[in-house]
């Protein structure tokens, strides 16, 4: 007689059974490129998927050179094995909260987009590339390629929200941390969330198109260093600050940052990065490995300036 084996959890499972912390897990990108690519994906879609590889490693090339990443997106539904036709949408994000901002335009040759002038786009400069995004869109990560997590509770999460946000909800490539799917990211704010459920992911998008954030299940900004993005959420729960763009990370000194409020607020917050066990993998089928952690340990206001004297100079 055989034993079973055992059924191995998914990295998602055990992710979530060990409560890893999802603060400060979000890739870090200031700016965001995405490009609509219809037909199924390989593990690194850029260069496995119906878009010429060789476009696909020029972009990457070009975007990661000034700070962007790029992003696959496709509309939710069947995905049915044949090559692209007619316009592609595409969005291009700024997450830098002095001057966010999504943009968008339907191409026909993603080719035109090696014209694009990354650089600027890097600093927060669209040049008047395409037009104003009519609202915020939510990337949600579905490749099963890169991981059968990111397949499964993504479209799950595709599925709960029924098309019910239209054009605001896309399928998208890979967003990090497979072992928080569903996992999605918003633009313009670059703020990601992990183990997201369907309520929360339209309370994010309600708030989003207001200006405001949903704290629950969110990682950080993806504007902000794994750090910033601690410290940041660390302030907005300690204030109970929710207005996207009112905190900014202005300065980070080995375990301090700083995190700066629109009104002229200010917190020093200490940040410290841990090894967490029982090691495990941080992708399915991967070897087992001890992930990091980044948790804010203490929140607190700088002490206030000393007061000028009065008095008047002899």
């Amino acid at each position: 007689m055989h034993d079973t084996p055992p059924v191995q959890e998914t990295c998602a499972a055990l992710a979530e059974r060990h409560r890893e912390p999802l603060p400060g897990t979000a890739a870090v990108a200031r700016s965001w490129l995405c490009l609509e690519q219809r037909g199924p994906w390989g593990h690194n879609a850029l260069v496995q998927s119906h878009l010429d590889p060789d476009l696909g490693r020029a972009l990457d090339r070009a975007a990661a050179a000034a700070g962007v990443r790029v992003q696959l997106i496709r509309r939710p539904g069947r995905h049915a094995d044949e090559p692209s036709a007619g316009p592609r949408r595409v969005y291009l994000a700024h997450t830098g909260p002095d001057a966010s901002w999504l943009r968008t335009a339907d191409i026909t040759d993603p080719a035109d987009l090696l014209g694009l002038d990354f650089d600027g786009v890097g600093r927060g400069e669209h040049g008047g590339w395409g037009r104003p995004a009519s609202g915020p869109v939510l990337l949600v990560c579905t490749n099963g390629r890169r991981d059968r997590c990111c397949a499964l509770l993504g479209r799950e999460l595709i599925t709960d929200l029924g098309g019910r946000h239209g054009e605001a909800v896309w399928e998208t490539t890979h967003t990090g941390g497979h072992r928080f799917a569903p996992a999605a990211v918003l633009l313009p704010s670059g703020y990601t969330y992990g183990r997201l459920r369907g309520h929360t992911a339209d309370a994010a998008l309600s708030a989003a198109a207001a200006g405001k954030l949903v704290l629950e299940h969110c990682r950080g900004r993806s504007t902000w260093s794994h750090a910033g993005q601690v410290a940041e959420l660390a302030v907005r729960e300690h204030v109970g600050e929710y207005l996207v763009n009112a905190l900014r990370v202005t300065g980070e000194d080995g375990d301090r940052v700083r995190v700066e409020h629109q009104d002229g607020r200010a917190w020093d917050v200490t940040v410290h990065q841990y090894e967490l066990d029982p090691p495990r993998p941080n992708s399915c089928g991967k070897a087992a490995v001890r992930p990091t952690t980044h948790v804010a340990v203490s929140v607190s206001a700088p002490p206030e300036p000393a007061p000028r004297s009065s008095a008047s100079p002899r």
